[in-house]
């Protein structure tokens, strides 16, 4: 690696282009299907660039579209330097690059770096032999033990954040991986110079084509404690995970951020958003303070935990309680205060991961949607932070309620129906239905509804969508909003143009 002391670390104080952003994040299999097979696509989003400058925005932060065998919605990358068939080709990725940019539009693109794909390269070669070079770009363990039924005990007892065991058990070479997510997903040991070395790597080959920066996946784990101590908190039957208690935040994290901060982004004009569950706003500092040399801003998840039940029988996000308002005031009003003069934040409702703004935090009923969307995003727009925009906040869409689970596509959601309702009876089908209604993260994957059109105009007439459209498409979609001139679109376009306008040194740097 390049050598440090010559290296002057970027302060990030005074004003900066990406605090001044409005970002829109644009989650590709969902937004609009070009090419007519049911999935969004590149091409597609290149259609609505027009749509997405009239709103105002300046900036897109692109969900993945890397080749992927898709087990985690593109978070489970195979290639890194390669477009997802689903999505189009690597031209088709240049086009839309290109075309962003003649609209005043940058392109945040979503580094996950946490893991890879089972069906990655370096992975299919970690797991061959035990002598294979690659064998220590993953985390392998020997098991802690045997049962009595001769079966391998896991190394500890960490939780997945998708239920079950964080440990898969490799029969040809005698070892468990550590998978945090899916099991699909093996994570990378970043303790080795060589993977840090090739993800760096990765990441310039993309600043040199021309991207604008990067949204980094679950970044605040890459550290594992040392030891790999258990997890006093581990309940499997209530789906919990061991980020939270030991495995966010360790101790290497923030000297590797440095690193990466140094070796790449320090080179380029480029904006960084790192996502960072289980972290304090004095956690914040150090993540995106103004001279740490890391990163632009952090997004922080207290404000989605605010609905949480922690006494609740299902663990995590599925134990569902009326949200205080008082309590969500504290939150966001903590990370404020907290933040200013010190650090950067980042301001969101909602994302791929998180229910519909307006069915969550507002009221999604025909006579308060319109009025409760626009106070939401007033609210929003006025912090001090860069404002994210998940698509079809700005039309108001909400939450969906499929009847059966063979309707959802999101492995989280099937795989806690199936432990909470087939498996283990702990739930009726109507009480997991209806959990998966209130936090289930295809609430925001259904597609963009861009019209009164079969399919909402997300996909051609005949054509079955990848996942259902929500059923409110004839009267929520985008054609109508623009059409209304006090509609949410409009208003949203107003707070973008003052935030970015007139009324900048207010809303950005008062």
């Amino acid at each position: 690696m390049s050598n440090s002391e010559a290296y002057e670390v970027p302060s990030y104080e005074g004003r900066q282009w990406w605090k001044e952003a409005v970002v829109y994040q644009v989650y590709p299999r969902s937004f609009n299907d070009a090419n007519g097979d049911g999935i969004g696509d590149l091409k597609g989003i290149t259609e609505k660039l027009p749509y997405l400058a009239k709103l105002g925005i300046n900036v897109i932060w692109l969900s993945p579209v890397f080749d992927s065998p898709n087990v985690d919605n593109g978070y489970d990358i195979s290639d890194y330097f390669a477009i997802m068939s689903d999505f189009g080709t690597m031209e088709d990725f240049d086009e839309m690059l290109e075309t962003a940019h003649k609209h005043g539009i940058k392109i945040l693109m979503d580094l996950v770096a946490n893991h890879t794909s089972d069906e990655h390269p370096w992975f299919k070669e970690s797991r061959s032999s035990k002598d294979n070079p690659y064998r220590d770009y993953y985390i392998w363990k020997d098991p802690k033990g045997f049962d009595e039924d001769g079966n391998p005990i896991p190394p500890n007892n960490w939780a997945s954040e998708f239920g079950g065991p964080a440990w898969e058990w490799d029969e040809a070479t005698g070892q468990f991986y550590l998978h945090i997510f899916f099991k699909e997903q093996p994570d990378l040991n970043w303790e080795n110079e060589k993977v840090r070395e090739d993800l760096y790597s990765m990441v310039r080959w993309w600043l040199d084509k021309g991207v604008d920066g990067f949204r980094l996946d679950a970044i605040n784990i890459i550290s594992k404690p040392e030891g790999f101590p258990d997890d006093p908190s581990t309940d499997f039957e209530k789906h919990t995970s061991s980020i939270p208690f030991v495995i966010s935040n360790g101790t290497m994290v923030h000297p590797w951020m440095k690193e990466l901060t140094r070796e790449t982004f320090s080179r380029y004009d480029v904006m960084t958003v790192g996502e960072t569950s289980a972290t304090s706003p004095e956690d914040a500092k150090l993540w995106a303070g103004y001279h740490t040399g890391e990163l632009n801003m952090i997004f922080h998840f207290d404000h989605m935990g605010v609905d949480n039940d922690p006494n609740g029988n299902l663990g995590g996000k599925w134990s569902y309680a009326p949200y205080k308002l008082t309590e969500l005031k504290r939150i966001l009003n903590d990370w404020q205060t907290t933040l200013e003069g010190n650090a950067w934040g980042s301001l969101y409702w909602n994302n791929h991961d998180q229910p519909r703004v307006v069915s969550r935090f507002g009221n999604d009923s025909d006579e308060f949607r319109t009025l409760s969307a626009k106070q939401l995003a007033t609210t929003l727009h006025f912090m001090q932070g860069t404002p994210y925009i998940y698509q079809g906040e700005e039309l108001g869409m909400t939450n969906v309620k499929f009847d059966s689970i063979e309707d959802y596509r999101d492995g989280d959601s099937i795989r806690f129906y199936e432990d909470m309702h087939v498996d283990h009876k702990r739930l009726s089908h109507e009480e997991a239905m209806q959990a998966i209604y209130v936090k289930g993260r295809d609430n925001a994957r259904t597609p963009v509804q861009w019209d009164a059109s079969a399919n909402g105009g997300f996909s051609p007439e005949g054509v079955t969508p990848w996942i259902a459209v929500n059923p409110n498409y004839p009267t929520i979609n985008a054609e109508a909003v623009l059409a209304d001139e006090d509609s949410i679109f409009y208003h949203y376009q107003q707070l973008v143009a003052l935030r970015r306008g007139k009324l900048k040194d207010l809303m950005v740097y008062a």
